[in-house]
């Protein structure tokens, strides 16, 4: 169910969002229910990088970033940025944004509404900019979820200077590669590197995204700070024994590999719990696969998120050691590889402080902002590596993400309005040469 009423205790809607906030707030919110109509599934929301898709969206979002006083390109990752200058041309950025990417069959607030969001900052801070030390960029990053390419936010990567050109032999599920995508999308793909961006050309990057939690509806709250993003690693696990005749081997010859996989599983669970990390077996297959048949071998996958690195990794220390005990006890073989690594990313204290501070100002009487960490990887984690990074959460219903129940309410959207307009207005207006 999509919410027009805010959940948690209130009834109407919050004292410190004008007619003002509240119109941005509504227009945010139809601006997600438009941006949600160009799929490439009629009925629900499929749209990934590089595909016809992808440039309709970059039309229409950079359409409303020019009315907003914006000016608009496409760099050379496919990103649509807009940008507003300050007192001068030129000056470094404070850069606002999140992605129009999704995942399939998604729901309509995970990306886009932090990219809208940034849009309406932009137009109630637009008589402002004149007089700022900075220009102010919104940014609509082009892939985040990773869901037509294997390699993940190919948006934000070429902008912090992280890009390999290996990545462009990867294929999509139609044999597609992503050089081809870059040619068919109309941009060169020799010239990925072209959208990297210097420290010195922005001063920080702030994000809005719906917490994709349960935490902040928990506690009745509509806003919180991130305090960090968690370190993931994705580990392809395999443990083989022997594939042989289900009725004519005893249970003392086998060495069934779906057992001991399931061991594991039931592992990585227990540790996860213990050790206050996140464990999830997303994928799980069975070779031969036959129902008279012992499993002979078994490949799945394992998701580690956690705080810290350190965390994490001491996390599948015990994990991979328990799993490898499991498996010598039951004569059977333990392969891992390591498929993917992100470092856990801590926000900057000064933008935390900035974010705290505007969402007290939208809030005056509701106490203390939760402080939480993400769960979740978010660009804001490939960004921390050319600038300083900071994020705004808004409560999502149930904690839904990533499903077509994505549900916010206006009044929250219009309260997350006005306190990052007031987030990035301090932003624009904090002294960060090098003698402060």
């Amino acid at each position: 169910m999509r919410a027009d009423a805010p959940s948690g205790p209130a009834t109407e809607a919050p004292a410190a969002s004008s007619e003002r906030m509240l119109a941005a707030g509504r227009r945010a919110y139809d601006r997600c229910d438009e941006l949600a109509t160009l799929s490439a599934v009629k009925g629900s929301i499929h749209r990934f990088h590089l595909t016809s898709q992808h440039a309709w969206a970059n039309a229409l979002v950079g359409r409303w970033m020019t009315a907003a006083g914006l000016r608009t390109r496409i760099d050379a990752a496919g990103n649509l940025v807009g940008r507003m200058e300050g007192r001068q041309p030129g000056l470094p950025a404070v850069m606002l944004g999140s992605h129009i990417d999704t995942v399939p069959d998604a729901g309509r607030y995970d990306g886009p509404l932090g990219v809208v969001l940034g849009i309406e900052v932009a137009e109630l801070l637009r008589a402002e900019m004149p007089e700022m030390p900075y220009a102010l960029e919104v940014v609509a990053f082009s892939d985040e979820e990773g869901t037509r390419f294997p390699q993940t936010m190919l948006g934000s990567k070429p902008v912090a200077g992280e890009w390999e050109d290996a990545w462009l032999d990867q294929t999509d599920d139609r044999g597609t590669t992503l050089r081809q995508a870059f040619k068919d999308f109309g941009l060169d793909p020799a010239k990925v590197h072209n959208a990297a961006r210097r420290p010195d050309e922005l001063v920080a990057y702030l994000e809005a995204h719906i917490e994709q939690g349960p935490l902040l509806e928990a506690q009745a709250r509509p806003l919180g700070v991130v305090t960090s993003i968690a370190g993931a690693r994705r580990i392809s696990l395999t443990v083989t024994g022997e594939a042989r005749h289900a009725g004519g081997t005893p249970y003392d010859r086998r060495r069934d590999a779906l057992v001991g996989a399931s061991f594991a599983v039931l592992a990585i669970e227990s540790i996860a719990k213990r050790r206050d990390i996140i464990g999830t077996v997303g994928e799980i297959e069975a070779f031969p696969g036959a129902v008279n048949v012992v499993p002979g071998r078994v490949e799945f996958s394992l998701d580690l998120r956690a705080e810290t690195d350190a965390q994490r990794d001491a996390g599948w220390d015990e994990i991979r050691d328990t799993i490898g005990r499991v498996c010598a006890e039951r004569n059977l073989n333990f392969h891992w590889v390591e498929e993917h690594r992100a470092r856990a990313v801590v926000c900057a204290d000064w933008l935390m402080t900035a974010v705290d501070d505007a969402v007290v100002a939208a809030e005056p009487a509701a106490g203390p902002v939760p402080r939480l960490y993400s769960k979740a990887g978010h660009d804001a984690m490939v960004m921390a590596g050319v600038t300083d990074v900071g994020m705004l959460f808004i409560r999502c219903e149930d904690g839904i993400s990533h499903a077509p129940g994505e549900a916010v309410t206006v009044w929250d959207v219009a309260l997350a309005v006005e306190a990052f307009a007031t987030a990035t207005r301090t932003v624009l207006t904090t002294d960060r040469s090098p003698h402060a």
